[in-house]
């Protein structure tokens, strides 16, 4: 039984992408998977995806009290259903990991980041997010961490052992087709992309500001996200220009497309765990240029990849640098290898049974 994520398929989310292709392979592995999912993400009728068994449980469209009151009716329903294994996904939801073990569950959570960092949260917010860091990662009988920072976080703070367990990208093969380039008016490898979530820790903000000062000839600059009532959204939102193509949320084809015929893909944030968007650039062989946060930094990638974290002219002059590269099909092949074979989905999913199986073979 999984907890803590929106919904799926093709809710927005690092977390709700993780755990959509996981549990698919899972399933495919012979796991009965259950999801409990959030009713403002996952329409009535929706009952299952392929396999997976969604279980739509009430959640309040409020930001701070959305995650919390989700979690504790799934929690109280998995006392109710007796999984074998009651799998939460981040810190916030893991507060609840204290009543799962009095009804007996075995738990495992899964560290994804550090949200108590972003910007938008408040001070009851961020305690509730700090105290679900601490029992999830003291009191769960396993623990699994996206990248080494987040294992090296976990054995510093709480002197926990976790396993490393990665977020992962599928091969693709890049789009010939640039048909829905055309509504949004770009040009192929004319366009730097960024895709993710409208919010302060993504930083579009800083990417805006550093396009502008740079402003190459004949280069546009895409956001891939979905805007929601914030006042940062609507600071990003009062920024657009012609030059400037905002989309809202998009999956399937048409984000194929500005994947697949970009110019480059930028990544600003000041907070990650291991960023799915990157990944994915990557996976389409495009130059990325990214913040240098340990996140980021942890891919292993060329320097020249990287910009100090919130220097806007670093960044506008690294943009500048992009758009005057020249980048062969043979150096996109070699980078979409390097990372499908890194961070291959396959493995993930096999470690992830490989930890279910050890913690159902322990009397804890």
């Amino acid at each position: 039984m999984v907890l803590g994520i929106r919904g799926m398929p093709n809710v927005q989310g690092g977390v709700e992408t993780h755990a959509e292709q996981l549990y698919r392979r899972l399933a495919a592995l012979g796991c009965q998977v259950e999801v409990l999912v959030r009713t403002p993400f996952v329409p009535s009728g929706t009952r299952t995806f392929g396999s997976i068994k969604l279980r739509r449980l009430w959640a309040p469209r409020r930001a701070g009290m959305e995650a919390l009151a989700h979690s504790l009716l799934g929690v109280l329903y998995a006392g109710v259903a007796r999984p074998d294994i009651l799998h939460i996904h981040s810190i916030g939801p893991a507060i609840v990991t204290p009543i799962a073990r009095l009804f007996g569950l075995k738990v495992i959570v899964t560290y994804h980041s550090q949200n108590y960092e972003h910007e938008k949260w408040g001070r009851i917010a961020r305690w509730i997010l700090r105290t679900g860091e601490r029992v999830g990662m003291t009191q769960s009988h396993a623990r699994i961490a996206i990248s080494r920072v987040v294992v090296e976080l976990i054995r510093n703070k709480y002197n926990r052992d976790a396993v490393l367990i990665p977020n992962g990208v599928n091969p693709v093969e890049p789009a010939l087709d640039a048909d829905q380039l055309l509504q949004y008016g770009l040009q192929p490898r004319r366009y730097f992309l960024h895709v993710g979530r409208i919010a302060p820790e993504k930083r579009q903000l800083d990417l805006i500001n550093a396009y502008a000062a740079a402003l190459p000839l004949g280069w546009k600059l895409v956001l891939v996200g979905g805007f929601d009532d914030s006042t940062y959204a609507q600071s990003v939102r009062s920024r657009m220009t012609s030059d400037i193509v905002q989309t809202g949320f998009l999956n399937g084809e048409s984000l194929r497309q500005l994947y697949s015929h970009a110019g480059g893909f930028v990544l600003p944030s000041s907070n990650e765990g291991l960023p799915i968007a990157l990944l994915e650039a990557l996976s389409y062989g495009l130059l990325v240029l990214a913040s240098d946060i340990p996140a980021n930094l942890e891919l292993g990638l060329d320097a020249q990849c990287y910009f100090s974290m919130g220097n806007i002219p670093e960044l506008s002059a690294a943009l500048v640098r992009l758009a005057n590269l020249s980048d062969g099909e043979e150096a996109r092949v070699a980078r979409r290898q390097w990372v499908v074979g890194r961070y291959d989905w396959e493995k993930i999913a096999d470690q992830t049974m490989q930890l279910y199986r050890k913690i159902l073979s322990k009397q804890v």
